[in-house]
């Protein structure tokens, strides 16, 4: 299953708006994840439902070094 399936600009924003809801990074803004620990979740599978979808969506972002297009984002303040 892709979870990239219905991804569009606004989860750009949400990225930088949705704090993980579980596990070691409870808190922290899905924009702000490390890298590794995307990577884990593109091996051990992403969650359902919005949250494993823009999990999905950031794991890409990272991997590709694209994370600066969301610095103008991040600048304005989301």
């Amino acid at each position: 299953m892709n979870n990239l399936n219905g991804v569009g600009p606004q989860d750009l924003v949400l990225l930088l708006s949705r704090e993980m809801p579980f596990g070691k990074y409870q808190g922290r803004l899905i924009a702000d994840l490390p890298g590794y620990y995307l990577n884990w979740f593109a091996r051990a599978g992403f969650p359902p439902g919005e949250i494993g979808r823009l999990l999905a969506l950031m794991h890409e972002i990272d991997h590709n070094g694209l994370k600066e297009i969301l610095e103008p984002l991040r600048r304005r303040g989301g």
